[in-house]
């Protein structure tokens, strides 16, 4: 028997919607990319995007254990010399509470150009409406 690889016309992507409000950060991030990946489906392929589309909503809710709520930070960099900054778990919270699910996902994608073609597929609002009711997303308790 020969393995048989899926062609880029033969995928099939659904729509997931995610409800963050009280689950646990890295938890839901390992589901989530495990969908954005496709590692879901029979027909995974690791050079190609199999993937389906996940919508998170609640990003406001998600939930961290221990005391990383007062100790987890940031960092990024400006692009100038000297420019490297952290910032604070709480503050990127209250200004864009989105960008911590956005972050988590993306560290556990591959770090290429097919990691940041899964990474499109990820929408996540913070609060709990959301535009993509004409893509009849499929409601999944992670």
């Amino acid at each position: 028997m020969k393995t048989r690889s899926i062609r880029a016309s033969e995928i099939r992507r659904t729509w997931y919607l995610v409800n963050a409000d009280g689950k646990i950060l890295g938890r839901l991030a390992t589901e989530i990319a495990k969908i954005l990946r496709g590692k879901n489906k029979p027909e995974y392929t690791p050079h190609l995007d199999v993937g389906d589309h996940v919508i998170v909503i609640n990003a406001e809710k998600i939930v961290l254990t221990g005391d990383k709520e007062n100790t987890k930070r940031y960092f990024y960099h400006t692009g100038y010399p000297g420019g490297g900054k952290f910032v604070d778990y709480l503050d990127l919270k209250s200004r864009n509470p989105a960008k911590i699910i956005e972050l988590a996902v993306k560290g556990m994608l591959p770090h290429n150009r097919l990691g940041r073609q899964m990474q499109r597929k990820l929408q996540v609002y913070a609060g709990s409406s959301h535009p993509h009711k004409a893509q009849e997303p499929v409601e999944l308790d992670l």
